[in-house]
């Protein structure tokens, strides 16, 4: 179907389905003449985005960073440590054999 059809099925405008697209949130599906098509594959995942949107209180945006950060393993990275330094989220706890060899070096200090 075509993207004004495919829009008012999900109860959306064509405007925020290209919006989308852009993000990364819909794959893009052209036919040979240009047109955006848009089969049941392509509206599950509008459906399923809109509702985690409404659910979670997100725009589209910030769902197209969040699949980023799930997909690049650097930017996941580089997002846990602004968490962490800013107090969002913890520190990754350390290891029990860490933990000791830390104290084996502090004791050892001592002496």
């Amino acid at each position: 179907m075509r993207i004004t059809e495919a829009a008012r099925r999900l109860g959306t405008s064509p405007r925020m389905l290209r919006y989308r697209e852009a993000l990364g949130l819909l794959p893009p599906t052209r036919e040979s003449g240009g047109h955006r098509r848009f089969g049941e594959a392509e509206l599950q995942a509008v459906a399923l985005a809109l509702a985690l949107e409404r659910r979670y209180d997100i725009s589209p945006a910030e769902l197209a960073f969040g699949l980023r950060v799930l997909a690049e393993p650097e930017v996941q990275a580089r997002v846990r440590e602004l968490g962490e330094r800013i107090g969002r989220l913890s520190a990754r706890p350390t290891r029990a054999l860490d933990f000791e060899k830390e104290k084996a070096l502090r004791l050892l200090r001592r002496t």
